[in-house]
């Protein structure tokens, strides 16, 4: 039976598309650490996605510095101590990722600034010179 992530209505990834392993933890954890893989490493080819181009573009600005050369997304996973809590955290990344990036960003408007805000913009502009003139010293021609 295949099993499919649902990130949301559009977005449906397949968990076969998804090449999960496991490798050693990095940093404390006493004497397990050493022992046990238990780190999780989520390889996602996004290539081989049926995501929309804005999408894509989208989710690679945000997977930044994880996704390759060859388009693969890359996450590691090792913020627990079990392989099966380190892997439901790697695709749970993944998803909010996916989420993230299915979101389009509302267009900014340009505005131009009201004739009350540039009166007062104006008006700090003076009164902070007036206080600045009055730093100098006063010349007294005798």
């Amino acid at each position: 039976m295949k099993s499919l992530l649902r990130i949301n209505r559009d977005i449906v990834v397949d968990e076969d598309d998804l090449d999960i392993a496991f490798v050693r933890a990095s940093g404390p954890g006493g004497q397990n650490v050493n022992k046990l893989s238990t780190a999780a490493q989520l390889r996602y080819d996004i290539t081989r996605a049926n995501l929309a181009p804005d999408v894509l573009e989208r989710f690679a600005r945000i997977a930044g510095q994880r996704l390759t050369k060859d388009g693969i997304v890359v996450i590691h996973a090792q913020r627990f101590r079990t392989q099966e809590r380190n892997r439901q955290d790697a695709i749970d990344r993944l998803t909010e990722m996916l989420r993230e990036a299915s979101v389009r960003p509302t267009p900014r408007r340009a505005t131009k600034p009201t004739y009350g805000s540039k009166q007062r913009r104006l008006e700090g502009k003076k009164r902070r010179a007036s206080i600045k003139s009055m730093r100098g010293s006063k010349r007294f021609d005798d």
